[in-house]
């Protein structure tokens, strides 16, 4: 295991732990970090294994070896045949592609997953994220900027420990980016809720995370603050 590292301690962070290998088909992603921090980010090329490990963590992909846990919960350890299922896991996914359910409002969509925890109150959160003036509307009449806060609006309802978040701004228009910026950064620091981050883009790495693992054919070349790792 790499040394560990330390970012935003007594800020709502996480200790992140991933030592693990995955094998699929040809391919073989082995992150391998031990990070306490608000917000990580997962940066590289298409195909360098960042969706992956999220998946990983989600409960959707097993790995073949390894260990993956969050503040010391163990989600999975191949050696002690600890393998929590997705619904245990309590971790919120948002795919890069947000499948909102479109016969519901979006009130209904937000509350589809039952909240575990007073601070995910749907009107809380429609007021954290800016949906307040939304939540009758159908999904179908909402921008790429207001689903995806619906997306993370319905994630945090179920009261997740971590939110995972796949390039939660590649269907988003630059107008509209910075608004979604601002909504997960309002999850990071005032729900407290950690979050890893998939990006193609050095500068939302930036702007999100205090940690990043740079990865390449599906091993880590480079982990450290985002200012110092990427380009």
């Amino acid at each position: 295991m790499t040394t560990p590292h330390s970012f935003g301690r007594g800020q709502g962070g996480a200790r992140f732990e991933f030592d693990f290998s995955l094998t699929q088909g040809h391919f073989t992603v082995t992150p391998e970090v031990s990070v306490e921090a608000r917000s990580i980010v997962l940066f590289g090329p298409s195909g360098s294994g960042k969706t992956s490990i999220l998946e990983a963590i989600a409960g959707l992909r097993t790995p073949q070896r390894g260990r993956i846990a969050v503040s010391g919960r163990v989600l999975f350890d191949r050696a002690a045949h600890t393998d929590m299922p997705v619904r245990d896991r309590r971790v919120g996914y948002v795919p890069q592609d947000v499948l909102l359910f479109p016969h519901l409002d979006v009130r209904k969509n937000v509350t589809y997953a039952k909240a575990r925890r007073p601070d995910t109150d749907p009107d809380a959160l429609a007021t954290l994220l800016d949906l307040s003036g939304l939540m009758d509307r159908r999904v179908e009449s909402l921008s790429g900027g207001e689903r995806q806060r619906v997306a993370l609006a319905r994630a945090l309802h179920s009261g997740p420990d971590v939110l995972l978040l796949d390039e939660p701004l590649a269907a988003v228009d630059l107008a509209r980016r910075r608004k979604v910026l601002d909504a997960l950064l309002a999850i990071r620091d005032t729900l407290h809720v950690p979050l890893v981050y998939v990006t193609h883009s050095p500068d939302e790495a930036r702007a999100i995370a205090d940690f990043a693992l740079v990865l390449e054919e599906g091993k880590v070349v480079a982990a450290g603050a985002p200012h110092e790792v990427l380009p």
